[in-house]
């Protein structure tokens, strides 16, 4: 895709000024780097930084059988969380590979926004519009990608970055909650406690008119701009999965390490329900699983995973050079005789087997906050 046709989002002219390396993500021209990305990565591990995170689209469902919808789209139960409360779920195909991880936000039982993958928005939205028709519920599936910004501020700072923006009660938001209140000039905001690397933080959604003047305020906090090369190795450090690399059409849920978001019991069943169930009488055949390098290298996508005989027994699906943690880290989808914890793999690196230890999810916790 060339630049010419490139998405932009509002805050586009911003990065260009501060220096950003710009790449193409999900068809839009995001910001990969400032500063570079261990500086960034390490400012919102050790204090607070700010992601343009707009090309991430909004579809909201809204109507007298908006809870019902919901509870056919996602493997999550929408029903058990409660107005104001945010959820983390699973859209599948009927196989039970996925179709998009998503984050569910509940207004109210008549009224939810669905936060969904830049380069999943068109299909996304297709999806779910043809699924409620196709069921005929009640409710209006609507697509307001193109209305929306959306700033993620992370860290352990980043309470108090919004607190200076939206006053001392976003302190009472707990973790994955969220309010609608006025940011600046936009009395429709939504700031949720939500983020994809491992901290603190928080996700505002706003007016595109509004973003130039929120992003502007942030960076006079202190905030450092971060680019999408440190959300990557953030989020991997975390143990969180990017759509197109852990997860896809081709890995269910129960594979991918994702169990806790599926709800099969005491709920209407879901789209790719049938699947799964039958996946887990039948035994998950691969498992998506840590790796530490033991011996010197980087494990990177698509790399070869054997075990000691040189049978091949998976695939790396993300890894880097860990800027917190100092060390060579990788997620990969293992046959499950070899997924054990503790146990050791080779990942095959220019040719050559090298060691790596299987480990529990995630590689990274955020220290327990003090009073």
């Amino acid at each position: 895709m060339s630049t010419a046709t490139l998405h932009r989002t509002s805050l586009f002219d911003r990065h260009v000024q501060a220096g950003a390396k710009m790449v193409d993500f999900g068809g839009f021209e995001m910001p990969l780097k400032y500063a570079g990305e261990t500086i960034e990565h390490l400012a919102v591990r050790n204090a607070v930084g700010v992601f343009d995170v707009s090309h991430m689209g909004e579809v909201f469902i809204e109507g007298k059988e908006a809870l019902l919808a919901l509870q056919r789209l996602v493997t999550n139960d929408a029903a058990r969380i409660k107005d104001g409360q945010a959820m983390y779920a699973g859209l599948l195909h009927e196989g039970g590979g996925f179709v998009d991880d998503v984050i569910v936000y509940r207004f109210s039982p008549t009224r939810f926004l669905v936060c969904v993958n830049a380069s999943n928005q068109g299909k996304d939205f297709l999806w779910m519009r043809a699924v409620v028709a196709g069921a005929g519920l009640d409710c209006v599936v609507r697509n307001e990608s193109d209305r929306w910004s959306q700033l993620a501020i992370q860290g352990p700072k980043a309470a108090d970055v919004v607190a200076t923006l939206c006053g001392e009660r976003i302190r009472d938001i707990e973790g994955y909650h969220f309010a609608a209140m006025p940011v600046l000039d936009d009395e429709d905001a939504i700031v949720a406690r939500t983020g994809y690397t491992g901290e603190d933080g928080f996700e505002l959604y706003v007016k595109n008119s509004v973003a130039v003047a929120l992003w502007d305020a942030v960076l006079r906090t202190g905030a450092v701009p971060c680019g999408l090369a440190c959300r990557d190795t953030l989020r991997l450090e975390a143990g969180m999965c990017l759509y197109g690399n852990d997860i896809d059409e081709e890995h269910s849920p129960l594979q991918a390490n994702l169990g806790w978001i599926v709800k099969l019991d005491e709920r209407p069943p879901f789209i790719g329900h049938a699947a799964l169930v039958a996946e887990k009488a039948a035994g998950v055949p691969r498992l998506l699983r840590g790796l530490e390098m033991i011996d010197r290298g980087i494990a990177r996508s698509g790399y070869e995973v054997q075990d000691a005989g040189g049978t091949t027994i998976g695939v790396v699906t993300s890894g880097t050079q860990a800027p917190h943690l100092n060390k060579a880290i990788a997620m990969a989808y293992v046959a499950r005789d070899h997924a054990a914890i503790g146990g050791e793999v080779h990942v095959v690196i220019r040719g050559k087997p090298l060691r790596a230890r299987v480990v529990k999810l995630p590689f990274y916790k955020r220290p327990a906050a003090t009073a």
